[in-house]
């Protein structure tokens, strides 16, 4: 540095630095070459008399589009932007500039910059990291004027109705998001379309970040390529970027990308817009939608030629240290200017955000939209307390959209206690190698005592995990899901892998099942993908039980989950909230039962606590049910007879959530008949609404008409929460039918267990009048077989014996149409089953499903040419075993190929009566080759061997 050099000009020396490293060629005046570049800072440019000097002018293409004000360090830049404006309309009038007044202006003191753009509908100057590109401003230069760009859109009306500043210039990005139409996405939750609107809103008035707070399992990810989609097409959004915790919820992200079906015309976002999740350290060409992780995009701005794939696989939760540290330095990167990116999404906004990686968001001139669960302090205020949507989980929960939660408690005494080794001569204490594994034993020579901190760190109690899984799994048919038998859905959070491991062999043993009933799914699982362990445990029967530590903590989907059980304490409230969150999620009956066959629909989750972490203050977000043992009866009695308790209210909310699930579409007509127009969910949503303290705040304000900025009174807030708790009561407390009808319902899903009561056998069979309808039955059947002998056809071939024809499939059809023509209406079910009353031993198979071909078995029996009544297939396969049998007498073999063409050949006799070459191009035939491979296996006993098969097998 010069001896003399002034705070002026060390200001200038970084702002030519900064400008040549972002593309520009600094001149003096004395060398002016616009040729030089494509883009040229001119520094101490005179502009028209009046105007003064601009400290540097840019140019882009030979031409004239921005001025930048240079300051010393510290000045302040915001009372700069008076003078700055002054360059933008005094350029000389000699210069070809393509708008006038110059568009670009800059205000810098080589450590602070900020930037204003003249074309945005209400310029505002914001801070930048460092200078645009020339490209970039020649690209800006070159936008569709708003009414062409709005005509190419289809776009009219919008947001805000602000006019623009012209409509004969360049639109900006802003001013686009101005004009966005109104959003209209079918099928979209209410809740999203609320988010959608606000987030939109709040582009609009250009704020530069906006947080979006929704409970796990509402949508987020749904909501944010719904959001991405709109800034895209309608916003001319020109890149975005999505950031993830880690890599697998990348991949989740992009399948939902790959999965969004654009409202309009119902094509599939990844084909009008190319979505890259990034493997490698590069960006295509052609990519509108990147998803990453930050730590790869630090990477990457950094240079760095490729990123180990498990520095993506931690959560950022688990990464983020208890104290801040110093944030990144970060590199400004050509290939990935600060203008590359128009929109960051960042989901699950960790707090690592705020301190480690912050600098790494913060170079980008881009909006940052943040979506989560679980808010801090610091989060609000990296977002500027600009929250666009709150969805908590309450909310959620009575919006049908989250499932609401238990909390089952396992307590040990070594779980709070610790314990103590006592010393001994014998080997009793087991010394564990932390890496290998490797165990030995020792005989501990005094006392070894250790504390309940020390569990699974320092110290395995074996004991103390057998007592918590053998608890968990005698209670858990009775106490937790009573009458189930399948275990359902679990996930359990262990404190480490090794605990894990520990956990893991302990389920298995209490449960005396093997490897596919319990799986641990963490970062050191080998041998198969953690990402194929999720999606088993996802879609698949097994494992019931999966073992983590924090891979599944958050943003994993995983909706047939009905039991969070932890066996780790976190510090983390954020952290917590995410895993609870494991279990929120909404399924469809259907899909639930393809995983858990005995679940009927997931009303809740259970949250297994094993140590104390619900009972801290780390738990903000309390269950809707809060009167567990109030019965629903006497909740709806409360609000009859006026009661405004918010307790005995939330857990009313609750119940009715959970009778909506149940519920199918001719209750829930019923249940909106008797209310006059609300559903259960609406009912539960008013509730809950009505339990907000801002909305009981608002209104305590409202009655009391006092200012907005002065809190009302404990006596108003409580005189504001019982008349909105009334209010949103009031179809239940007025209506005792609907009251009723309620009670009726739940009665009708659930059912009362007595355990006390013994019984008495009086009557064990069949009533008499079933027995008579029975043998109306088989008579009427017996009558019409004899009266119709000789008008059906396939009737004569019973009644001829010997027989002198072969019985066809298309016979036997056409008797099946004769039985079951009015006024009869019989059907081979009901026909074995009269018969089954009146003799259950003469009668096999009355449960099973009926083939056509069993009519041929009901005829025989009827007419008394067969003494009992088998099902058709089961006497096929009878006679198949006879005629092997015969075979094999005979010394005649078959190889493996063709018992498995004769198995087919028997299978398909006993449904269609008989085999013909003809039948080799049917299914399962053709898919073994059909008749020209059944040519080969056999040669030319084919024919031979399919008169034989039927001969035999149909007699």
């Amino acid at each position: 540095m010069p001896p003399h050099d002034t705070p002026e000009q060390r200001a200038r020396r970084k702002i030519d630095s900064a400008l040549t490293t972002a593309g520009w060629t600094v001149q003096s005046r004395e060398e002016i070459n616009l040729g030089a570049a494509r883009g040229v800072a001119i520094r101490e440019f005179m502009m028209e008399p009046g105007f003064g000097y601009a400290d540097y002018l840019l140019f882009v293409d030979g031409q004239a589009v921005g001025a930048l004000e240079a300051k010393k360090e510290g000045f302040g830049l915001t009372g700069v932007e008076p003078q700055v404006k002054s360059y933008s309309d005094g350029l000389p009038t000699k210069l070809t500039a393509p708008p006038r007044p110059l568009p670009f202006l800059y205000l810098s003191t080589g450590v602070e910059t900020r930037f204003v753009n003249l074309f945005d509908p209400r310029p505002r100057s914001r801070a930048v990291s460092t200078f645009h590109r020339p490209e970039t401003l020649a690209e800006w230069l070159r936008a569709d004027t708003l009414p062409a760009w709005q005509a190419s859109r289809a776009v009219s009306g919008g947001v805000s109705e602000a006019p623009v500043q012209s409509s004969s210039r360049p639109s900006t990005l802003r001013a686009r998001l101005q004009r966005m139409p109104p959003v209209y996405v079918p099928n979209l939750w209410p809740n999203k379309v609320e988010a959608l609107q606000n987030l939109e809103r709040s582009l609009a008035e250009d704020r530069p970040r906006a947080l979006i707070q929704m409970a796990t399992g509402s949508g987020k990810t749904m909501l944010a390529v719904t959001a991405l989609y709109r800034l895209i097409k309608f916003g001319g959004a020109r890149r975005v970027l999505f950031l993830v915790d880690r890599s697998n919820l990348g991949e989740q992200a992009e399948k939902e990308f790959a999965n969004y079906r654009t409202p309009d015309d119902n094509r599939k976002f990844t084909e009008l817009y190319n979505v890259q999740r990034l493997t490698s350290n590069t960006i295509g060409a052609s990519t509108k939608v990147a998803i990453t992780t930050i730590q790869r995009l630090y990477s990457m701005l950094k240079g760095e030629p490729e990123l180990p794939p498990e520095v993506e696989e931690g959560s950022q939760f688990e990464a983020a240290p208890a104290a801040p540290e110093e944030p990144l330095p970060v590199v400004y990167n050509p290939g990935i200017p600060p203008e590359y990116f128009d929109v960051i999404f960042i989901d699950e906004c960790h707090r690592s955000i705020y301190s480690l990686w912050r600098q790494v968001l913060e170079y980008f001139d881009a909006y940052l939209i943040g979506l989560t669960a679980t808010p801090a302090k610091h989060t609000f205020g990296f977002f500027h307390q600009n929250l666009v949507m709150e969805y908590p989980h309450e909310r959620a929960v009575a919006d049908g959209v989250n499932v609401d939660f238990e909390v089952y408690r396992i307590r040990t005494k070594i779980t709070q206690q610790g314990s103590v080794i006592e010393a001994s001569d014998l080997p009793v204490l087991g010394v564990r190698d932390r890496r290998t594994r490797a165990l030995r034993w020792e005989a501990p020579d005094e006392p070894l005592s250790y504390k309940a901190e020390d569990l699974d760190r320092s110290v395995v109690a074996r004991d103390q995990i057998r007592l918590i899984v053998r608890t968990f799994k005698e209670r858990l048919f009775t106490e937790i899901f009573p009458g189930r038998k399948q275990v359902p859905k679990t996930l359990i959070f262990g404190k480490d892998d090794s605990h894990a491991e520990d956990i893991v062999d302990v389920v298995r043993e209490e449960f005396g099942q093997g490897n596919d009933f319990c799986q641990k799914i963490t970062y050191k699982t080998s041998g198969k993908k953690p990402a194929d362990l999720i999606q088993d445990f996802r879609n698949s029967y097994w494992p019931r039980i999966a073992v983590t530590v924090d891979m599944i903590a958050t943003g994993t989907d995983i909706k047939p989950i009905e039991i969070v059980m932890f066996m780790r304490s976190v510090q983390s409230r954020v952290l917590f909230e995410q895993m609870k969150g494991r279990g929120v999620r909404v399924i469809d009956r259907e899909e639930l039962r393809a995983v858990t066959p005995d679940a009927q629909a997931k009303t809740h989750f259970v949250i297994v606590d094993c140590v104390g972490i619900t009972e801290t203050e780390l738990a903000d977000t309390q269950p809707l049910e809060r009167k567990k043992a109030i019965a629903f009866k006497s909740l709806l009695e409360h609000v009859a007879l006026g009661g405004t308790d918010p307790d005995m209210l939330s857990s009313l909310a609750s119940r009715l959530s959970r009778l909506d699930k149940q519920c199918g579409p001719e209750d829930h007509e019923l249940i909106e008949d008797a209310s006059g127009g609300p559903s259960l969910e609406d009912l539960s949503s008013r509730i809950v609404a009505a339990l907000d303290a801002d909305a009981q705040a608002a209104r305590a304000r409202q009655v009391a008409h006092l200012p907005a900025d002065q809190e009302p009174s404990q006596a108003q807030l409580l005189k504001a929460q019982a008349a909105l708790l009334k209010e949103a009561a009031k179809p239940l407390a007025e209506n005792p039918a609907f009251r009723t009808l309620l009670q009726d319902l739940k009665k009708k899903y659930e059912q009362i267990i007595d355990e006390v009561s013994k019984d008495e056998l009086l009557v064990a069979g069949i009533s008499e009048d079933a027995r008579e309808r029975a043998r109306k039955l088989t008579r009427s059947f017996e009558e019409f077989l004899a009266a119709n002998k000789d008008e059906i056809e396939a009737l004569q071939f019973f009644y001829s014996q010997p027989y002198d024809k072969r019985l066809r499939y298309k016979d036997i059809k056409a008797l099946a149409d004769a039985i079951q023509a009015p006024p009869r209406s019989w059907t081979p079910e009901t026909l074995w089953r009269a018969y089954e009353v009146l003799d259950r031993d003469k009668v096999r198979g009355a449960s099973g499903q009926r083939l056509l071909t069993d009519i041929v078995s009901l005829v025989r029996f009827a007419l008394h040419q067969k003494a009992e009544l088998v099902p058709y297939a089961e006497q096929v396969r009878e006679r198949f075993r006879g005629w092997m049998a015969q075979q094999t007498s005979r010394e005649r073999r078959f190889s493996q190929e063709q018992v498995r063409w004769l198995e087919m050949i028997r299978d398909h006799v006993a449904t269609s009566l008989e085999m013909t070459v003809d039948d080799f191009d049917l299914t399962p035939f053709t898919e073994e080759g059909g008749l020209g491979r059944a040519a080969q296996v056999f040669g030319q006993d084919l024919r031979q061997l399919l008169a034989e098969i039927n001969e035999a097998l149909v007699a």
